[in-house]
């Protein structure tokens, strides 16, 4: 992989972004989670974004008919997957990268400060020393700047942190996978108030999304259709430039952190977020006893 210096990023595109990936989303209503597949259409590769795994909290079940349904479109289409991209650790659902992976092949890749996210949890969840905080859970870390090939589409990887400090954003072509980092322009963007969050980082990540050209098409990884409206998860840099209620025209940086921090202080902790953070910082596998049997641990008062 290329690397691109911080400087070149924004005035000398090491992309090509008129290439318009093919993109087919997945709607999880359960977690309201946009999965998406996205192929080089002058090819059969195709990389997955952000899986969800199915989970019935209350039984301590896992099931696969989210997964499922990229896996069978990948094969009803003949793809040949090549990347299962997570945007970061997600929070708020398991990942359904290993299954899809054992399935079909493909590197999974997270952006290198996993290792920052997974020495903060293995803590509070009591890790025991054997869990390695480094990222070698995962296939490949990106970092900031890097390219990498989707076919034949060249690939950018943007350091996008803020949600959490491993969050990165993958422009393929002119369509860029942001994850937690910005939501649709009604809802404005995500919180940043985890362990390792912070509001003023989400604000220069958003900003520099928002150097990608107008026309630059942005997906969304959750929406909750604020007002009752349907849901949606497809926007543009122009649209977000000029409504989103966060950080659209007028909004300056200090106003940004006191909104998302007031914001935070009101909301509850997501639904999944014990099981979730201890399987995603694995790269998606649950984590085991000294018998192979697959364990999730409550750590009180502790988020």
């Amino acid at each position: 992989m290329k690397k691109i210096s911080q400087n070149s990023i924004m005035s000398h595109y090491p992309i090509d972004l008129s290439i318009k990936p093919d993109v087919q989303a997945f709607f999880d209503q359960d977690t309201n989670t946009i999965s998406y597949v996205a192929k080089d259409p002058a090819s059969k590769y195709c990389a997955v974004i952000d899986p969800v795994l199915d989970f019935n909290y209350a039984a301590g079940r896992v099931s696969y008919n989210g997964a499922d349904r990229l896996v069978r479109y990948i094969k009803e289409n003949a793809l040949q997957l090549e990347w299962l991209i997570e945007t970061h650790v997600h929070a708020d659902h398991l990942s359904a990268a290993p299954y899809i992976q054992n399935a079909l092949g493909g590197k999974i890749g997270i952006g290198k400060n996993i290792s920052i996210v997974q020495t903060t949890f293995s803590k509070i969840f009591g890790e025991c020393r054997n869990f390695s905080c480094d990222g070698s859970q995962f296939d490949y870390l990106f970092e900031d700047g890097d390219t990498y090939q989707l076919g034949s589409i060249d690939a950018l990887a943007l350091e996008t942190p803020g949600h959490t400090p491993a969050c990165m954003s993958h422009i393929i072509g002119n369509a860029a996978f942001v994850g937690d980092t910005l939501f649709m322009p009604d809802a404005g963007t995500a919180r940043a108030d985890f362990p390792g969050g912070d509001a003023g980082k989400l604000y220069d990540s958003i900003q520099k999304l928002l150097e990608l050209p107008l026309d630059t098409q942005l997906f969304m990884c959750h929406d909750y259709g604020p007002g009752g409206r349907k849901i949606q998860w497809q926007t543009s840099v122009a649209e977000q430039k000029k409504s989103n209620i966060h950080v659209g025209a007028g909004f300056s940086r200090d106003q940004f952190i006191q909104i998302r921090n007031d914001r935070d202080a009101s909301l509850d902790m997501p639904r999944l977020i014990i099981p979730s953070l201890q399987a995603n910082m694995r790269a998606g596998k649950i984590p085991t006893d000294k018998h192979g049997r697959q364990f999730i641990r409550i750590p009180i008062n502790a988020l």
